[in-house]
């Protein structure tokens, strides 16, 4: 079990360093990280993409809003496939990140997966 706990922690600061750093680099438009969003006709877009990626990570950390943050940093990514598909891309960058989201994303909450029921509420009648 603790193993599974460990494994669990480092993949989630591993995953966040990861959407972090690639937001930050986004956010303050280094040449190489905006470089890509050329080809796309994005390089303005890029603070703003980089705001939202670091946004989404540091919601996708904090156990009550995860679930909210596995769901946008999922169609962010999604929509960074569908972008490089799109303009005959590789789908590998996007995809990286997304693995390393839903792994760890199942290692922390795997009823977000398996369909769980709502946490027991008590109804008065």
């Amino acid at each position: 079990m603790k193993t599974k706990k460990y494994l669990t922690i480092s993949l989630l600061i591993l995953t966040t360093a990861v959407l972090v750093l690639s937001g930050l680099m986004k956010a303050i438009q280094l040449p190489w990280s905006v470089n890509g969003l050329v080809k796309f006709n994005l390089p303005n877009a890029a603070t703003i993409l980089g705001l939202m990626e670091m946004t989404f990570a540091v919601l996708f950390v904090f156990p009550n809003t995860m679930r909210m943050g596995f769901i946008l940093l999922s169609c962010y990514f999604a929509g960074a496939m569908a972008t490089e598909l799109s303009h005959d891309g590789s789908m590998l960058n996007p995809a990286v990140p997304l693995s390393l989201i839903w792994i760890t994303a199942f290692l922390r909450d795997k009823y977000l997966f398996t369909g769980s029921p709502e946490p027991d509420i008590e109804i008065k009648k």
